[in-house]
C-alpha cells in the first residue's frame, strides 16, 4: 500500500491485484478495461504454472508486458538446484570456471545435491549432517533437518524435488531478554540488487529459522563501518544485541 501511494503521488496509476483479476486480450493483459504494462511480480508460483497465471503468463511470453521478477531471473538466480552445480568442483573444472572463483564458491556454498533414485538411500544413511530444502522453495518452507527427518517425511522428501545440503550451524549470540541472559541462533542477510549490496540485515531466532515471534527475536540492523577506500569492513549486530564482536569482516568495501 505504501508503494502504490508512492507511484499514484508520481502518477502512475498503480493497483494491487489477484491474479484471477487479469484477462489476456489481443495479446495485451487488462484489469476491466485497463491495459497493464508492468507487474510487480509477488506470486511464489515462480514458474507461473498455476492455471489462473496463464493470462500473465502468455502475457510475458509475447513480451506484451514487464514482468519483475519473472521465470528466468528465478531459474537462472533462485532455484536451489543451481548450489549442486556451484558446489560441484568437477562441474566448474569442466566449464573452465578459473581457480579463484571455484576456491571461493567452495569456501562459500556448503556441499549441494540433488535428492534422486541414484542418491536417495545414501543421503538417508548420511541425513545426520544433511539440511533438505525444495529447489523452488521460499521462506524456510519445507525445509527438513536431517537428524528430524520422519520416515513419513523423508517419503516426501525423495518423492519430491529436493536438494541435500551440508549442515552448516549457525553462529550464536546471547541478548539480554526481561533482564536475563537468552541464547540465540543468528544469520546475517545481504540484500542485493544489480550486483550491489543494498541492505544488511541480521535476523535472530531461536528453535525454527521461520520463528520470529520469540521475544528478543526477529531482525536486528546491521552497521557498516568503513576506515578508507581501501579499508576492509567490520559488520555487526547492534541492539537488541548487546557485547556483539565485530567479527563478521567483508573483503571490500563495496
Amino acid at each position: 500500500l505504501l508503494c502504490q501511494a508512492m507511484l499514484r503521488r508520481a502518477s502512475h496509476d498503480a493497483r494491487i491485484l489477484p491474479p484471477e483479476a487479469l484477462t489476456l486480450r489481443d495479446g495485451a493483459l487488462f484489469d476491466g478495461a485497463v491495459e497493464i504494462d508492468l507487474v510487480y511480480n509477488r506470486l511464489t508460483d515462480f514458474l507461473l504454472e498455476t492455471p489462473s497465471l496463464a493470462p500473465l503468463r502468455a502475457a510475458y511470453e509475447a513480451g506484451s508486458v514487464v514482468l519483475t521478477p519473472h521465470p528466468r531471473a528465478h531459474a537462472t538466480h533462485a532455484d536451489k538446484s543451481l548450489l549442486a552445480l556451484l558446489s560441484d568442483e568437477e562441474w566448474l573444472l569442466r566449464q573452465g570456471v578459473p581457480e579463484a572463483t571455484r576456491a571461493l564458491f567452495s569456501a562459500r556454498i556448503p556441499r549441494t545435491e540433488l535428492v534422486d533414485e541414484l542418491s536417495r538411500e545414501r543421503l538417508w544413511g548420511e541425513r545426520n549432517g544433511l539440511y533438505f530444502k525444495p529447489v523452488r522453495g521460499f521462506g524456510s518452507g519445507g525445509v527438513h533437518r536431517g537428524d528430524e527427518l520422519t520416515p513419513g517425511t523423508w517419503a516426501k522428501v525423495q518423492d519430491g524435488q529436493y536438494v541435500a545440503q551440508r549442515l552448516v550451524r549457525p553462529s550464536d549470540r546471547t541478548i539480554a531478554v526481561g533482564g536475563r541472559a537468552v541464547p540465540f541462533q543468528m544469520d546475517v542477510r545481504a540484500y542485493a540488487y544489480d550486483g550491489e549490496i543494498q541492505l544488511l540485515g541480521a535476523r535472530l531466532y531461536r528453535g525454527s529459522t521461520t520463528n520470529l515471534r520469540t521475544p528478543g527475536g526477529g531482525f536486528a540492523p546491521v552497521y557498516v563501518e568503513t576506515g578508507g577506500p581501501d579499508a576492509s569492513v567490520a559488520c555487526w549486530e547492534d541492539c537488541p544485541v548487546r557485547g556483539a564482536r565485530r567479527d563478521l569482516l567483508i573483503d571490500s568495501p563495496s
